[in-house]
């Protein structure tokens, strides 16, 4: 204890203070004080008319608490003077200060959790928000306070000052959700002054009983859902199952202060808003005072619980809120329905994952939401590059949109500023770019320029290789032309055998390449008519992720230039860093293409697609007619591009397809170890392909297939299979992958193949 505090206490409330012990407080400094054998709360702030006038309201409130005879709120307790606060100065720093009585009790943070326990939370707070329902103060109605979840934009400044760019971007996620679901409830939801900061250093508990509640001082004036809101989130944000906590909680609220169904309609946005503002006030706090430990005591849980949010369906957690105070769940059309309504209009030529599809309904990061209420992890879609519904991506079309969109026969910024970047992750001699609207009118593009560049009609293909679905990209495709209901190779294609090295002719990695392309190169040199172009993908996306072994194109390239033709990388599946090592998939051939095609990832599924290529070409193609796409490099389609390019270098997304994508490997090769269907690991990065097979043989295993797909599907695992035999998984995720989901697909690949060698003997 301070002289000067002392004396001051001396003075204003008593001869006998014995103790003053400093609190742990946040942004005001709190003291247990003793006097005359009775313990009190001395609480001091810093002066301001605001403070003055909130510390006035916060007496009244606890006041109004005080005519229900509870010992269970603080009550103020006045000085010799009988004044409830009083101005002061302590070390020429003006204070206020106030004495509270003290409240006996465990902290909740210390109790052992129980159903009971948190029963008993929930009709607390319920019980309290009714005695609070008659109480009105203009302070707190004119009151904007960032910890009160309906200004929860106040925060928003404080994003920045989180550290790790994927932590942000959660957060971004999450306030972007709440715009678009909460906000436009504001006018249906009741709102009344409620305590607003249920956590758990402020609740008192006995015998699996909470007897009390301090530190009033974030009182709002706001949504009276956000009471259970903020309970659920400091009563369930260390548990593993925070749906199962939340739910005792909500019963017992329930009991006391019926919950409307709107409220519960939105109760998983506020929960995520909440942990958001604890997040934001953490990190800002670190920024601007380090040596602050109180503010952190909460933050790990809550970043733990933000991501085990994200694997929470919305539907899912709405429907355990709505069980729990007895409305039905939410329904869904029934998926006959949903597919019939599908076919009315649209062909049954649009083909559907797994015999019974899955109807989706919304997506965030690496997981994906139906409308039965479950989460999917997305081991599958290349296409969400930087992950399902990116904030910084929705930003920046969303932002773009309300600006201008229009056609690239205006100028507009935006179309030379992304060329310029895209250009610039290339070699030099790419420096021509052509924005079109998919990565089909991307390969069709390449192919009619290497022909007008060459004047030479004839195309090589690889074995398998897949480029679009246009007439030409079709005609160059021969996963599509080679199938029994494709058109058949046409005249002026000549097609190469993939260079496989697991079940081709050379398996050799040290010599495969060459060989392979020794064929592919007698091809060449026999054909009667000059190669305008040799098209190919870095790893044969379609054949199973099959990667071109070293040497292959190092070997063919020249002899294409040689006889005036052009080579073509197709870099739709394997470009934008997902291969980890390399931001293209030719680099690791160790070679430079003429013309490289981009599509799927380009800008995180907005269609959009392009072509680069180098000046010679560009000037071959502009000497026939005007090239023209109307929606190719639009402002929107170019902003939501950058914004891709920004969030692979923020969140540094190369990197981590790099060390997830080894992490992931690794524990497939394990898994190879232990299970002889398993006949090959192969692909880089986040683009591997698991081949399956026929016990001690490299025969294909559709079946085994067909049944891991199925079985991961009933795990809530997205993966694919593909193939001449449709015998090889496929996983190429979002580049937000973690190790965590890794463990999550090897664990169910391992239950899966260990459950059907057992089911065999």
């Amino acid at each position: 204890m301070t002289p000067e505090l002392k004396s001051i206490l001396r003075k204003l409330f008593s001869e006998n203070v014995t103790k003053l012990q400093k609190l742990n407080g946040y942004e005001n400094a709190n003291y247990l004080l003793e006097s005359d054998g009775k313990k009190y709360i001395f609480k001091t702030y810093e002066e301001s008319s605001i403070t003055n006038e909130h510390v006035s309201a916060e007496n009244a409130a606890l006041y109004h608490l005080e005519q229900y005879n509870s010992t269970s709120y603080p009550e103020p307790i006045p000085f010799n003077d009988n004044t409830d606060y009083k101005r002061c100065k302590v070390q020429e720093d003006p204070k206020i200060i106030r004495v509270l009585s003290y409240i006996d009790g465990e902290f909740l943070a210390e109790a052992k959790p129980s159903e009971n326990l948190f029963r008993s939370l929930g009709r607390f707070l319920g019980e309290m928000d009714s005695r609070l329902q008659g109480f009105q103060n203009p302070i707190y109605k004119a009151r904007q306070c960032r910890w009160d979840i309906q200004h929860l934009e106040l925060n928003k400044k404080y994003i920045e000052d989180i550290k790790n760019p994927h932590s942000r971007n959660i957060v971004r996620y999450f306030f972007q959700q709440y715009e678009e679901i909460v906000r436009p409830r504001y006018p249906e939801l009741r709102k009344q002054i409620i305590h607003n900061d249920a956590n758990e250093w402020n609740v008192l508990t006995q015998n699996e009983k909470v007897t009390g509640i301090i530190d009033f001082g974030d009182m709002s004036y706001t949504f009276l859902i956000n009471e259970l809101a903020i309970a659920i989130t400091y009563g369930c944000y260390d548990k593993d199952d925070p749906l199962y906590w939340a739910q005792f909680i909500i019963e017992g609220y329930n009991e006391k202060m019926p919950v409307l169904e709107i409220e519960l309609s939105v109760l998983y946005y506020l929960i995520a808003a909440r942990l958001c503002i604890s997040v934001c006030n953490s990190a800002h706090t670190r920024t601007i005072d380090p040596d602050n430990t109180y503010t952190s005591v909460s933050e790990k849980p809550a970043w733990s619980m933000l991501q085990k949010w994200l694997s929470i369906n919305p539907i899912a957690a709405e429907n355990s809120f709505r069980s729990v105070v007895g409305l039905p769940p939410k329904t869904s059309v029934a998926l006959e329905s949903v597919i019939s309504y599908r076919h009315k209009h649209i062909s049954t030529t649009y083909s559907m994952s797994y015999d019974k599809p899955i109807h989706m309904a919304r997506s965030a990061f690496q997981y994906m939401y139906d409308t039965q209420g479950n989460a999917f992890l997305d081991a599958y879609n290349n296409i969400p590059h930087v992950g399902h519904s990116h904030p910084v991506v929705v930003d920046a079309g969303q932002r773009q949109m309300a600006k201008l969109n229009t056609n690239t026969r205006y100028l507009y910024d935006q179309l030379a500023e992304y060329a310029e970047r895209l250009a610039s992750k290339f070699p030099s001699s790419l420096n021509k770019v052509y924005l079109v609207n998919s990565g089909s009118a991307a390969s069709d593009l390449a192919i009619r320029m290497a022909k007008a560049h060459t004047t030479h009609n004839r195309v090589m293909v690889m074995e398998l290789g897949y480029h679009g679905n246009t007439h030409t990209s079709m005609e160059v495709s021969d996963y599509k032309f080679s199938n029994p209901k494709g058109q058949g190779k046409a005249d002026y294609i000549l097609k190469t055998q993939i260079p496989d090295t697991y079940k081709g002719p050379y398996t050799d990695p040290l010599t495969a390449g060459k060989l392979y392309a020794k064929e592919a190169i007698s091809k060449i040199e026999s054909s009667h008519h000059p190669i305008a172009a040799f098209i190919a993908e870095p790893i044969i996306g379609c054949a199973g992720q099959v990667p071109l072994p070293a040497d292959y194109l190092q070997e063919i390239y020249p002899v294409i230039r040689q006889q005036g033709g052009v080579c073509i990388s197709d870099e739709v599946q394997t470009g934008f860093g997902r291969l980890g090592d390399f931001f293209w998939g030719y680099e690791a051939s160790k070679v430079v293409p003429d013309i490289v095609i981009m599509g799927k990832p380009i800008a995180n599924g907005h269609p959009m697609g392009a072509v680069i290529c180098t000046d010679e070409i560009a000037q071959s193609f502009e000497k026939g007619v005007e090239f023209f796409s109307s929606f190719g490099g639009n402002p929107v389609s170019c902003a939501i591009a950058a914004a891709v390019l920004d969030v692979i270098e923020e969140e540094q997304l190369q990197e981590n397809a790099q060390k997830v994508g080894h992490y992931y490997m690794s524990k497939l090769q394990e898994l190879m170890q232990h299970y002889d269907t398993v006949g090959d690991v192969r692909g880089r990065g986040l683009f591997i392909g698991v081949e399956l097979v026929e016990p001690h043989t490299k025969k294909p295993n559709p079946r085994l297939a067909k049944h891991i797909k199925s079985k991961m599907r009933q795990r809530n695992i997205l993966i694919s299979t593909d193939g001449r035999y449709d015998n090889i998984l496929k996983s190429k995720p979002p580049l937000c992958f973690n190790k965590h989901n890794v463990d999550t697909v090897i664990e169910a690949l391992h239950d899966i193949l260990k459950n059907y060698y057992h089911s065999k003997n």
